[in-house]
């Protein structure tokens, strides 16, 4: 099978930012699949962000160069302009699953204190006030916190809703403690930027004894698939380029995995869990795994890459909802992680490839990734065992 076929374009790490069946959050080595259920997922079919008031402003607020500027600085201007929020409030599957969460289940909201962890535009904050919270204190560290105080005011709830401008580990809030922290923290990977560990120092500093956290389970998966033609225009091409050598680019190509969409037709093996994570109960440190995957296939194909993806539950609610960032599920802003192998392996079905994962915050930049993965395949046509790593900076 061939490369892909879809319209949007792929992002590598250093210029970023269904058939249904029922979700199982286990952690054991067995074949799962992450498929959400329809009814889990945002039950609206014509999908969008409804309240055009809700919408960005057309202003940036990116802050001239500043040799002084630390990458978590970067990082946080990053979402100082208005494009990334308009790309994240447009994923319909993201922000319409947030909102049926919120107004499905405002008995959980009802006369509650919220505090909205990274808030953007306040987006979640303005859901929560609707559904009938006591107030909302939503904590934006960029710029964006500017806009978010406009938007409050111009939509009268500035009594409700209180933006609070800086670093959710830095500021006070006016209050000993919140009943609910609510949070859209997964980035690509679910742990590209770290921001996880800024919702367990919530939880850890503010959240009542009996308090809920949203989302409060996600899982991550892997799967391998055939993608010949895009590996080739995407990392062979570097072997001969108008009659040069540049494999030097190739090798630092082959170690940044590659956010793309895929599609479905590739998957060449089952979907393994590999990490589980429930935001109520873990601890910083469970973000650094080792977890061993078992591939088998489906058919007879070659394997080019290994692709990662998660799904988002909040298990809290009347019935369970969420989402999956999956091949078979809808396209999302996250979509899904490749990681190229460097060998091309012939596999047959029923033959397993099998190895291990272990991910880790860079020890430089904990915003960063790191992965090591370690793979063998003893088939019938193809032998191979390698370890490669990778880095999503």
């Amino acid at each position: 099978m061939g490369r892909r076929n879809n319209s949007q374009t792929s992002m590598s790490f250093s210029n970023a930012h269904h058939q249904a069946t029922k979700i199982r959050f286990n952690d054991d080595e067995e074949e799962e699949s992450s498929n959400l259920d329809d009814s889990i997922v945002a039950t609206d079919k014509s999908i969008a962000v409804d309240d055009v008031s809700m919408r960005d402003p057309d202003v940036s607020f990116v802050d001239g160069c500043d040799d002084d500027k630390t990458s978590a600085d970067y990082y946080f201007d990053s979402y100082s302009h208005f494009g990334i929020h308009e790309e994240m409030l447009k994923d319909a599957v993201r922000t319409k699953t947030y909102q049926n969460v919120i107004y499905q289940n405002n008995f959980l909201f009802k006369d509650k204190v919220v505090l909205d962890v990274g808030a953007g535009t306040g987006i979640l904050s303005l859901f929560c006030v609707k559904a009938g919270a006591a107030h909302v204190y939503a904590v934006e560290c960029s710029h964006m916190a500017n806009m978010a105080k406009e938007i409050v005011e111009s939509n009268g709830f500035s009594n409700v809703i209180t933006v609070l401008k800086g670093k959710i580990e830095e500021i006070e809030l006016p209050v000993a403690k919140v009943d609910i922290i609510i949070s859209e923290w997964m980035g690509y990977f679910l742990l590209f930027e770290n921001m996880l560990n800024s919702v367990l120092y919530t939880r850890d500093k503010w959240l009542v004894n009996d308090g809920i956290v949203l989302p409060d389970k996600t899982s991550l998966y892997l799967t391998a698939i055939e993608d010949a033609e895009y590996k080739e225009d995407k990392i062979e091409f570097w072997n001969n380029v108008y009659g040069f050598d540049m494999t030097c680019i190739k090798k630092q190509a082959m170690g940044e995995p590659l956010v793309d969409t895929v599609d479905q037709n590739q998957i060449v093996t089952n979907c393994q869990l590999l990490k589980t994570m429930d935001i109520s109960k873990m601890v910083s440190g469970d973000t650094s795994f080792t977890a061993p995957f078992k591939l088998v296939a489906e058919r007879d194909d070659y394997i080019h890459a290994l692709v990662a993806y998660f799904d988002v539950s909040f298990t809290k609610c009347h019935k369970l909802m969420g989402f999956s960032t999956g091949p078979r599920s809808r396209a999302t802003h996250w979509k899904q992680t490749v990681l190229y192998l460097e060998d091309v392996l012939t596999i047959c079905q029923g033959e397993a490839l099998s190895g291990s994962m272990t991910v880790a915050p860079n020890k430089k930049n904990p915003r960063d990734i790191d992965i090591m993965i370690k793979y063998s395949l003893n088939g019938r046509r193809c032998v191979a065992s390698r370890t490669q790593h990778f880095k999503m900076r």
